[in-house]
């Protein structure tokens, strides 16, 4: 595997210009190493990116920042229906690659991009934020420790009003509904809880018509536990997103807010965490493992086949709501 030489910058691209690159940028402006190009299919957005975020330049499409001699890595912050053939692009002109989630349309298609990274020697990675996010290394401390005893139920409450009225509307660019484009890192953060997940069943309440954009998710652990996941795009709720989350054991229970803003332990051990805002989502953990790894050749934590089992588990989700429309 190529390896980028720890004395130089990283030379990363982003592909599209829209609300991850703007996210991503924030980000990273905090890392000295790190420098950052903006491709675009439009010149102009990618050289208004570039300098809003004092980056090092701009391509007026996708396919010269991915030729461009310049850089080492490219982030896809593209519409999914794209990610395939851009992830391809890449890596078989030697560029490693980071990619939004979802990450591709089909499990299977992570097959074909393993082949490809070990075939050019370079990485892909998914940048999900959620395996990174400080309440769930809380999370799975507190259920390893048996604070709480044998754990019985993880309910988990991610329900919000999001408006869209772009791409996300559309099932043939986002490759679903809502379970897919957003609730990705829920199914994310259920499957890495400290629990191992065997099956899993979808409900979708309302209307069926087009994709959904609210549905709750059960599963079955292998150690005996039950989870919920109730995701939405059309619940109100305070301070849009405020929400409580439970997972109770025979000795205890763990109540926190469902970003990690707080998380109340009541088992053996009464402990109240007000971790604060610092790296609440996970992306400067993300970015530190990414980097990482593309420095030392190394996978980074979250490897494309825990990311291959997140989409393996929404389509086992949407079969089951299918079989129930049936």
């Amino acid at each position: 595997m190529h390896n980028i030489d720890p004395s130089h910058p990283i030379r990363l691209a982003f592909l599209g210009c829209g609300f991850a690159t703007r996210l991503h940028s924030k980000t990273l402006g905090k890392f000295k190493d790190v420098q950052c190009w903006y491709a675009s299919r439009s010149a102009g957005k990618a050289r208004e990116y570039q300098a809003k975020y004092r980056g090092q330049g701009s391509f007026d499409s996708y396919e010269a920042a991915i030729a461009s001699p310049e850089i080492d890595a490219v982030l896809i912050a593209t519409p999914p229906d794209s990610h395939l053939a851009l992830t391809r692009q890449a890596l078989q002109a030697g560029k490693h690659v980071i990619v939004e989630k979802p990450p591709f349309l089909s499990s299977g298609d992570f097959d074909t991009v393993k082949a490809l990274s070990i075939e050019h020697g370079r990485q892909v990675m998914v940048a999900e934020n959620y395996y990174y996010k400080p309440l769930l290394a809380t999370l799975r401390r507190i259920i390893a420790s048996g604070m709480i005893g044998e754990v019985l139920f993880l309910h988990l409450n991610a329900t919000k009003t999001q408006k869209t009225g772009n791409w996300r509307d559309d099932a043939a660019l986002s490759g679903g509904g809502a379970l897919f484009e957003g609730g990705i890192h829920w199914i994310n953060l259920m499957a890495n809880a400290g629990l191992t997940i065997e099956t899993v069943e979808g409900f979708r309440p309302g209307s069926q018509d087009g994709a959904e954009r609210s549905v709750q998710v059960v599963a079955q652990y292998r150690e005996g536990a039950i989870g919920s996941l109730l995701y939405s795009w059309e619940v109100s709720t305070i301070f849009q997103g405020l929400r409580i989350s439970r997972i109770f054991g025979r000795e205890g229970s763990v109540t926190f807010e469902s970003n990690g803003i707080f998380r109340f332990v009541r088992g053996k051990k009464i402990r109240f965490f007000w971790p604060g805002l610092s790296d609440i989502a996970g992306y400067r953990g993300m970015f530190q493992d990414f980097f990482r790894a593309l420095r030392s050749g190394e996978a980074p934590a979250f490897n494309l086949d825990l990311a291959k089992r997140d989409v393996e588990l929404i389509e086992a989700v949407y079969e089951s709501i299918k079989r129930k429309q049936l």
